[in-house]
């Protein structure tokens, strides 16, 4: 690929992992549907395709819009708590959740939905220019559009400005290091935790996920968090809460947060009924008797679970109200104040004071 500098119509879109099949067709390697194409076809996530011999990806430097956000919204609650992010997504997914809240965009097939173009300098730049401490790649899967993404990531860097991936973590192993590279921190969507779950309603398989959690936690320096949507009726038994929650204790660590959030009929799920508060309580009291160490809730409003709690002595450190910091006790190196204890995260001396509201920005 050629640098990502200057303006978008100086970028290629020449796309990655991919590879010829002796039948004639390409195969796209980049996530595990391994989509096989003839000249003119898209894969799956319609934004990666084949033209003439080659693989391309047609949203490089095309964006859904702009917005700054509360970190504390991707959901990170250990990313430097109460600081502003430059979020923005592209268009398509390669996952099919039946339920998806941003369906407008992950399944869109009219490119008119990519209302803005930048580069990766031009999005560092206005990152750095808007004080955000961060830029996330979200609302779509960053994944599908991982040549920009690591671009943007990059010239972000080159400012220290931190990259953050919002994803499903439905990637390949050929791809999954040189993407999370230059990610600071990722929060990966966990949807599930039965393959029977993520074959019918995303589309997808598990085992990819977690591959790619262990991966993450292990091998990477990336700050990593985990979401979880609580869906009534499919995804929310104590059983497989339990299961997924011992999981994570055993093969991650007890010090991954965890974020079980609140759904609402959207998209081809308009027949479930929103996931009542209770369940979410349910569900974190499962996650911390699991051994879990910072379990959370989001989309429904929960002083205690929002605040961040000292699995040490139990003293409130980081107290919040939706995505407002009230309290932040930690010390400057990160710790507990009353019992000394160090706090897993990428934390500083005092909190940014962005507050809950987000911002619609052009660049």
């Amino acid at each position: 690929m050629t640098p990502s500098t200057g303006t978008v119509q100086q970028q290629t879109n020449a796309a990655k992992w991919w590879h010829r099949l002796d039948d004639g067709r390409i195969q796209c390697d980049l996530c595990p549907r391994n989509c096989r194409l003839r000249d003119g076809q898209r894969g799956f996530c319609f934004v990666r395709l084949r033209e003439d011999d080659h693989m391309v990806l047609d949203t490089y430097g095309r964006s859904s819009g702009f917005c700054l956000d509360p970190i504390e919204k991707k959901p990170l609650a250990h990313f430097h708590p109460g600081t502003p992010v430059l979020s923005f997504g592209t268009a398509g997914c390669n996952l099919g959740c039946k339920y998806c809240q941003n369906w407008e965009i992950s399944t869109s097939r009219q490119f008119d939905t990519l209302a803005a173009e930048a580069g990766p300098d031009v999005i560092a730049e206005a990152a750095e220019n808007w004080g955000a401490r961060s830029v996330a790649f979200t609302y779509n899967d960053p994944v599908i559009f991982a040549e920009y993404a690591i671009d943007v990531a990059r010239a972000c860097r080159a400012r220290r400005i931190e990259p953050v991936a919002v994803t499903a973590g439905y990637i390949s192993d050929d791809a999954r290091a040189e993407f999370f590279a230059p990610m600071a921190a990722a929060n990966v969507d966990l949807k599930g935790f039965t393959d029977d779950f993520y074959r019918r309603v995303t589309g997808g398989r598990l085992a990819t996920v977690l591959d790619t959690l262990t991966y993450l936690v292990h091998e990477t320096e990336v700050w990593t968090e985990i979401t979880t949507l609580v869906i009534p009726g499919h995804n929310d038994s104590d059983e497989e809460l339990a299961r997924m929650c011992a999981w994570i204790t055993r093969e991650l660590g007890p010090d991954v947060p965890l974020h079980f959030s609140a759904f609402h009929p959207d998209n081809r799920m308009l027949d479930v009924a929103p996931t009542p508060p209770s369940t979410l309580r349910r569900a974190r009291q499962i996650g911390t008797d699991a051994g879990l160490h910072f379990v959370y809730t989001g989309n429904v409003h929960d002083r205690d679970a929002d605040t961040t709690w000292c699995p040490g002595c139990g003293a409130a450190l980081i107290v919040r109200d939706w995505y407002q910091i009230i309290d932040y006790r930690l010390t400057s190196d990160g710790c507990c104040p009353d019992c000394g204890l160090s706090i897993p995260g990428r934390f500083d001396r005092e909190p940014g004071d962005f507050g809950r509201h987000r911002i619609p920005i052009n660049i």
